[in-house]
């Protein structure tokens, strides 16, 4: 193990704890990562090699995040100069966009990154304000496998009413999605 690499810790003090808190925090913000890399890069190609790049980069800085901060901010500046170093390897390409339009591409991409990152955290604000039996059923009937049926028996209504329960809860969930949005567009 090299000095810049993280030290691997088990889930009882052996290795790999960190290497799987990692690896989740990759997963979970990979399709972000891969769009914010697209607006920049002008192949696929050229994206899945500055992916691998900045993923092995992050690992061997990991030890270095600090936990409870944002690691897909973090992570996305890792990509930018990851890309920017792919970018001063291309530089024979006819195709070399000035320092200009390459910090413009890179704002959009970000921006354009994660919307649906910003449309679950809407849903996790809304949910958060529904009461709790109604947030338990919305839950329990997005539940894979879940048998609305069954939902509906148990909690002592017919099908029809639970249905329409579940409507306007998921009418209700969309409104509040569509308003926190907008909220935080103006902000």
């Amino acid at each position: 193990m090299t000095a810049d690499e993280p030290e691997n810790l088990s889930p009882a003090g052996g290795p790999d704890a960190g290497y799987e808190a990692f690896v989740r925090l990759l997963v979970e913000h990979e399709p972000r990562l891969r769009a914010y890399l697209r607006g920049l890069l002008p192949t696929w190609a050229d994206v899945e090699e500055v992916m691998q790049n900045a993923s092995l980069v992050a690992w061997r800085k990991f030890s270095e995040f600090q936990q409870d901060t944002n690691f897909g901010g973090w992570l996305l500046t890792i990509a930018r100069f990851e890309a920017l170093k792919h970018r001063r390897n291309m530089a024979r390409s006819p195709l070399v966009f000035s320092d200009d339009v390459w910090d413009l591409l890179a704002s959009e991409s970000s921006a354009e990154a994660d919307p649906a990152h910003r449309r679950r955290e809407a849903l996790e604000k809304c949910l958060g304000k529904l009461p709790g039996a109604q947030r338990e059923l919305v839950l329990q009937a997005h539940t894979p496998g879940a048998r609305l049926k069954e939902i509906a028996r148990q909690s002592g209504s017919s099908e029809q009413a639970f249905y329409k329960t579940i409507q306007r809860l998921r009418a209700a969930l969309l409104e509040c999605i569509s308003r926190t949005l907008a909220q935080e567009g103006q902000a």
